[in-house]
């Protein structure tokens, strides 16, 4: 259905453009008229969804949307009303983008939940179909309320994981400042002094003096290598999906890392589907929608593992513990 741009008059004679979709002219017609418009003009609009659909909020920018749309629900203000104050109000110009699109949306018919799954990079399949459930249970300003709550547990967890990296990261990087100042500088100045001595130079000291000098000789090389060995990971990860499944899977395994990351990717699933089922979706619907955005190809597999050993009639722990991820407690 094509987006048409359009020109038309309300019944006090003002003017008023706007985007809708609609199949035909006739079509645009009755939908104006719905919103008490008479159309003057119109042409199909560019598809101005593709810059706004493919923007990034921010966590903190879509938590006042969600609290604030859902103080105006819970108040008793109409979705496209709330939509609109919304829109006026908010100062980022990517979110009024989004917001105007939602009302246009609304307003040429769609549900709020159709309007916003027009917006993925925004709005996850989490958010909108707990929408659609708060939609169909006529409870979307309690929906809204816990998206809120998520999304600042969201924030905090990140937060926390920012003031975790910090330390080792501050200690990674002086380590290796450390060690490249003894390998350029400290150990050349060594290296006439040791074989003044007359002596043979014991295996270790001559590995320590050859690797200064192929960090001295070759230093471009140890900085364009791993350049190209994280843009070939890339491009591997983003052509194989089972190349993609081995790196996620080392991502757990890594020392120190690994435990920290699969921690946060099963407090993430956890939190989603106990979000998603609060809000009365089915286990197997919830375990489908969440796997695919815990962000590892092998966590969501054993997800998947476990739906299919639900689907087959095992319980819900059964069939978590069957996929070899959740640790017991989460089991039990």
């Amino acid at each position: 259905m094509p987006l048409m741009q359009y020109k038309a008059m309300d019944a006090r004679g003002r003017m008023t453009n706007g985007q809708i979709d609609a199949a035909n002219v006739a079509d645009l017609e009755m939908r104006l008229e719905r919103m008490g418009l008479d159309l003057v003009n119109f042409q199909e609009a560019k598809i101005r969804a593709a810059s706004a659909g493919s923007a990034s909020i921010r966590r903190r920018e879509l938590i006042n949307f969600c609290f604030q749309l859902e103080q105006l629900l819970s108040s008793g203000v109409p979705v496209v009303e709330g939509l609109g104050d919304l829109r006026d109000s908010v100062d980022d110009k990517r979110l009024k983008e989004v917001i105007a699109g939602l009302v246009e949306s609304i307003e040429g018919g769609r549900t709020l939940s159709e309007a916003l799954a027009e917006y993925p990079s925004v709005f996850d399949a989490v958010f909108v179909n707990l929408i659609r459930a708060g939609e169909l249970s006529g409870q979307v300003s309690v929906v809204l309320k816990s998206i809120t709550e998520n999304l600042k547990w969201q924030d905090e967890q990140a937060e926390q994981v920012k003031k975790l990296m910090m330390y080792p990261t501050f200690v990674g990087v002086a380590v290796m400042m450390a060690l490249i100042f003894l390998m350029v500088y400290l150990v050349p100045q060594l290296v006439g002094f040791v074989k003044n001595m007359g002596q043979e130079l014991p295996f270790h000291t001559r590995a320590l003096i050859g690797l200064s000098n192929l960090i001295r000789d070759w230093w471009y090389l140890f900085l364009i290598v791993p350049v190209l060995v994280l843009i070939a990971i890339t491009a591997l990860v983003r052509a194989s999906p089972a190349f993609a499944f081995t790196v996620d899977s080392l991502k757990l395994r890594v020392p120190l890392f690994g435990t920290l990351i699969k921690k946060i990717m099963l407090a993430r699933f956890a939190n989603y589907f106990a979000l998603l089922y609060a809000s009365g979706i089915t286990v197997l619907e919830c375990i489908r929608i969440c796997e695919g955005l815990v962000g590892n190809k092998a966590v969501a597999e054993a997800t998947r593992r476990a739906g299919r050993q639900i689907a087959d009639g095992a319980s819900i722990s059964a069939g978590f513990e069957f996929s070899g991820l959740f640790p017991p407690l989460v089991v039990r």
